[in-house]
């Protein structure tokens, strides 16, 4: 309601999965199992590790360069908003190819309560998420097979309001790359819920009775309501659970404005111009505003949605976004941005 993130994305991903297993079960029936094989092998090698953390172990992947020698370079992962496994339901495996190709490990692990992880990731807020991620470097930072001088960090979309916080405590990061990151919650849980309904075509009356519904359950929050107070008042079929009314009351105030000052890492701003979550025009230029020309890089790629996905595989998912998910999952991603990636890491000098 608040903050959808991607929630469209994720949850078609889902149903995408029965859909993905029928192709296979068809490719291999016509003869193109060794296609699909092929175009699902990446040139990383994964390794299931465990990192101690202070509020429970984070059941994590390291995905390692297939070729070159250590010690690499690693990109930490922080995912946005929802339930989310380590490789994002294989999503993140063509990026962790793109940064292995430049001479860089991936780091990404299971949220709490997802896949058997201890915990619950909506207990968490933006200040916890920070934290878990820096326990992750400073775990990564003693391994030989990592140089310590060469550690970043890669979010997207509600990792836009965890990371800057880790940047703003570790200057000695070599890089901060953020996808589709918003600037403050309330506004892009507007932004979101306005671009939603006018993709779908809702009428001025829907609008008008979300935009009501909404305003309810601001003020809700406002005046710290309970779960039960908010189940009383709200008019949604639809509502929250429990659980997720929490992670909204103790996030919703996210502003990544008063931080950002204190980032001193170079900033590699990645958008798409189709994205429905984020007003990235807003992202933009309060970005600009903040950093200095030469700490930020700023990449817009057109036709792309919120996820740097080809707009009309991710905005409009269908049985094409699963056949192109399946059969040639780099192709998802809009031209250019894989390797765009793999150069600016390249690039970055050792801190």
């Amino acid at each position: 309601m608040f903050d959808s993130f991607g929630a469209s994305f994720r949850s078609n991903r889902r149903r995408a999965r029965l859909l993905i297993t029928v192709v296979c079960v068809i490719a291999l029936i016509l003869g193109t199992g060794g296609w699909v094989i092929c175009a699902n092998d990446f040139a990383i090698r994964t390794q299931q590790v465990t990192i101690p953390g202070s509020t429970g172990p984070l059941q994590a992947i390291l995905a390692l360069p297939r070729h070159g020698a250590a010690p690499f370079g690693l990109v930490v992962f922080v995912h946005g908003d929802g339930a989310a496994n380590a490789t994002r339901d294989g999503f993140y495996e063509p990026i962790w190819e793109s940064f292995a190709k430049a001479g860089y490990a991936s780091l990404s692990w299971n949220k709490p309560g997802i896949q058997g992880a201890p915990g619950n990731w909506l207990n968490q807020s933006m200040h916890d998420r920070a934290n878990e991620a820096e326990e992750a470097i400073d775990w990564a930072r003693k391994r030989t097979d990592i140089d310590p001088r060469r550690i970043g960090i890669w979010g997207i979309s509600q990792g836009g309001w965890v990371v800057p916080e880790i940047a703003s405590r570790r200057p000695d990061l070599q890089f901060v790359i953020l996808v589709g990151a918003a600037v403050n919650w309330l506004r892009q849980g507007r932004y979101h819920l306005l671009a939603d309904l006018r993709h779908r075509g809702a009428s001025e009356s829907e609008i008008a009775t979300a935009l009501n519904r909404r305003e309810t359950g601001l003020r809700l929050l406002r005046d710290d309501a309970t779960y039960e107070q908010y189940l009383a008042a709200q008019q949604d079929s639809d509502p929250m659970s429990a659980d997720r009314w929490n992670f909204v009351r103790k996030n919703f105030r996210s502003d990544v404005t008063d931080i950002l000052p204190l980032v001193t890492t170079p900033v590699l701003l990645a958008v798409g111009d189709d994205d429905l979550n984020v007003d990235v025009d807003e992202t933009e230029q309060i970005y600009r505003r903040i950093l200095p020309p030469q700490q930020l890089t700023v990449q817009r790629y057109p036709n792309a949605s919120h996820n740097i996905v080809k707009a009309d595989l991710d905005n409009d998912q269908n049985w094409r976004s699963t056949m192109v998910a399946v059969l040639f999952p780099r192709s998802l991603y809009a031209p250019g941005y894989l390797e765009n990636l793999r150069n600016y890491v390249a690039r970055q000098p050792v801190r």
